[in-house]
C-alpha cells in the first residue's frame, strides 16, 4: 500500500464545511485519508514525506467540454463567426483528419491540460480509440465520446452509430475507470431528428449519459424554430435526450421556461465562457442556471476556438463576464466559480468521489507555487485561484494517487515528441489536398 504525507500544506478543498485546511493529507494508494490540521502520529511510516510549504494544493480541474484534436488547428482560422469559422476553416480541415493526426492533437491538448492542473476532460470527438488510448497513456481521466454529425447519407449515419456503440463497449471503464463514455449527436442543427433518437436508444441500452451541443448561437436557435417548430431544448425533450442522464454544451440562448425545463429534466450544463466570447455566441445566463439549482460546470471547447486550455482562465472568465453583465458584483462570487471547475464540473460528468479534497475522496488533486508575487499577500486564496492565478502557476498534479506532473515536468508524457509531431502533423494537414 502507497502511503505519502504532505505536510505543512494550505489545501483549498472546494467543499462548504472547511474551504481552506492548513496541515497535513495523507494518500493511501487513490484516495485521501485524512485532511486536517493534525499532524500524523510520530510511529505512522510513509513510503514518501512532501513539505507542502510555499505551495497550494487544490482538487484537479474538470474541463467538461472539448474536441482534443482540434488543437492542431489554433490559430487557423479566428476572428469569425461560428458558422463561418466552421464551414470555411474547420470543417473542411477536420475532414482530412487522419486517426494519426487525432492521435498527436490530443496528446498535444493532454499535454496542456495536465500541466496547467486539469486531471479530467470530457472530448468528443471521431477516431476516439486515439483518443483513449492518449488518455490511457497519460494517467489523467477522460469522459469521451464519438461526436456524430448527422446530414450525411443513411449508410454513412449507421456507420457513425456503430461505431459510437462501439467505442462504448469497448472502452467504457477501462485504464482503471479513468475512462468513461457517453452517446453524442452532435447538435440538433447538425442531426436529424431521427438520428438523435437513435443515439437516445443507444444511450437507453448502453446505460450511458448524452452529451450534445445545444442552443450556442442565436441563429440556431432560430433555425431550429424554422425547420422544427420548437426551440432546441423542447425539440431535444421531445426526441427523449433527457430522458437520459444528459450534459449540454454552451446553453447560451435560454428562455425562464427552458431553464425550468433543463433543471427539472436535470440536465447538466457546460459553461464555455472563452470560446463563447471569441466566437460572439453571446453569454449564457449562468446566474440564472444557478438560482434555478441547474448543475453548471466550465469546458473550454476547442483550442480552435478559445484557443488555450487554461481552465484558471475559464474560472476568471466565469466570475468576471456575469457581473458584468448582471451589474451585480455577487453574481459569480470566486467560491462559486472554484466549483465550477471543480466540484461541479466532476458531478456534471457523474465522477464520483472527484473534484474535493476531503477524506474518502479520489487523490486527483494539484499543486501550485505560491511563493510568487502575484499571490501575495496571503490574504484570500480562493480569491487568489480565481482571480490571479494561471495554469503556469501549476507544479505538481496527481491522479489517483499517482504523479503526473512533477515540478512542471510530465512523468507520462514525451513533451518534446508531442511538440514536433504535432506542429508537422499541421504542416502536412494544411498542405494536404
Amino acid at each position: 500500500m502507497a502511503k505519502t504525507l504532505i505536510r505543512n500544506g494550505v489545501f483549498v478543498t472546494a467543499t462548504d464545511e472547511a474551504p481552506i485546511v492548513r496541515g497535513n493529507m495523507i494518500i493511501e494508494n487513490d484516495k485521501i485519508a485524512y485532511i486536517g490540521e493534525q499532524a500524523p502520529d510520530p510511529s505512522e511510516t510513509f513510503d514518501d514525506i512532501v513539505d507542502g510549504a510555499r505551495k497550494l494544493y487544490m482538487p484537479g480541474l474538470v474541463n467538461t467540454h472539448g474536441h482534443a484534436a482540434m488543437s492542431l488547428l489554433r490559430g487557423y482560422g479566428d476572428d469569425l463567426a461560428l458558422q463561418v469559422w466552421l464551414q470555411e476553416k474547420m470543417w473542411p480541415n477536420e475532414a482530412k483528419f487522419t486517426g494519426e493526426d487525432v492521435r498527436w492533437g490530443t496528446l498535444l491538448s493532454i499535454l496542456e491540460m495536465l500541466k496547467g492542473g486539469t486531471t479530467a476532460f470530457v472530448d468528443m470527438y471521431d477516431h476516439m480509440d486515439e483518443v483513449a488510448r492518449a488518455v490511457e497513456q497519460s494517467g489523467m481521466r477522460g469522459c469521451l465520446t464519438r461526436g456524430a454529425i448527422g446530414h450525411c447519407p443513411p449508410d454513412v449515419q449507421e456507420m457513425k452509430r456503430r461505431e459510437a456503440i462501439q467505442f462504448a463497449r469497448d472502452w467504457h471503464g477501462q485504464a482503471d475507470g479513468r475512462i468513461t463514455t457517453m452517446m453524442s449527436p452532435h447538435a440538433p442543427y447538425t442531426c436529424p431528428p431521427d438520428f438523435i433518437e437513435k443515439f437516445v436508444e443507444a444511450a437507453h441500452e448502453l446505460n450511458l449519459p448524452m452529451h450534445t451541443h445545444m442552443s450556442e448561437t442565436l441563429f440556431e436557435v432560430l433555425e431550429n424554430e424554422k425547420q422544427y417548430g420548437l426551440r432546441p431544448v423542447d425539440h431535444l425533450a421531445k426526441l427523449g435526450v433527457f430522458s437520459r442522464p444528459c450534459l449540454v454544451a454552451h446553453a447560451v440562448h435560454l428562455t425562464d421556461a427552458e431553464i425550468e425545463t433543463l433543471r427539472a429534466h436535470d440536465v447538466r450544463v457546460s459553461h464555455n465562457p472563452g470560446s463563447n466570447l471569441k466566437l460572439a455566441s453571446g453569454v449564457a445566463r449562468v446566474p440564472d442556471l444557478l438560482k434555478a439549482g441547474v448543475l453548471v460546470s466550465l469546458g473550454t471547447d476547442s483550442a480552435a476556438s478559445n484557443n488555450n486550455l487554461d481552465m484558471f482562465e475559464e474560472m476568471r472568465l466565469a466570475a468576471l463576464i456575469h457581473k458584468g453583465v448582471s451589474g451585480d458584483p455577487l453574481a459569480v462570487p470566486a467560491r462559486e466559480a472554484l466549483k465550477l471547475g471543480t466540484a461541479n464540473g466532476a458531478r456534471s460528468i457523474w465522477l464520483d468521489g472527484v473534484g474535493t479534497l476531503e477524506a474518502g475522496s479520489k487523490a486527483d488533486f494539484i499543486a501550485l507555487d505560491i511563493d510568487q508575487a502575484h499571490f501575495l499577500p496571503k490574504s484570500d486564496y480562493i480569491s487568489h485561484i480565481v482571480y490571479s492565478a494561471s495554469a503556469k502557476d501549476v507544479t505538481d498534479v496527481f491522479v489517483d494517487g499517482k504523479q503526473l506532473v512533477k515540478d512542471g515536468e510530465c512523468l507520462t508524457l514525451d513533451e518534446e515528441r508531442i511538440k514536433y509531431e504535432a506542429q508537422a502533423r499541421f504542416e502536412n494537414l494544411i498542405g494536404r489536398d
